[in-house]
């Protein structure tokens, strides 16, 4: 019985600790900037495309800064990260640190934020598919 009462003890507060971080997430940015962006409208290059673009950014987020939550839905993207230390925490309270030469993908069910936890700014390099804003 104790060891029954213990182990539902342990999992109610793991719970709770990966629910917390989900909801501590930074909502916001700081340190945050987005330097170089290249879109192509990929409905004239390709057929069935109509009212998509392929971007790429560079992002760059000071040390100390972050990016705040945020959903890829409608909007995968390949990542690479140039430069500094990035720790990249999902919803679930999960969290990944990736550093310079690393890559990384996010799907349309992507639900993140990044930290840059290191010493200099974080550099990375993202594609990703998008809506085309309305004219």
């Amino acid at each position: 019985m104790k060891k029954t009462l213990l182990l539902a003890s342990i999992f109610v507060l793991c719970y709770g600790v990966t629910f917390g971080k989900a909801e501590d997430a930074p909502k916001g940015n700081k340190g945050y900037t987005t330097p170089n962006t290249v879109i192509i409208d990929l409905g004239p290059e390709i057929e069935g495309m109509k009212g998509w673009q392929l971007r790429l950014r560079e992002l760059n987020i000071e040390p100390g800064g972050h990016i705040g939550i945020h959903s890829h839905k409608d909007r995968p993207a390949v990542v690479y990260f140039r430069q500094g230390t990035d720790t990249v925490t999902n919803e679930d309270g999960s969290a990944k640190t990736f550093k310079a030469g690393d890559s990384t993908s996010e799907s349309v069910k992507t639900v993140h934020w990044h930290k840059n936890v290191g010493n200099d700014a974080v550099i990375i390099f993202t594609a990703d598919l998008i809506k085309a804003p309305a004219k």
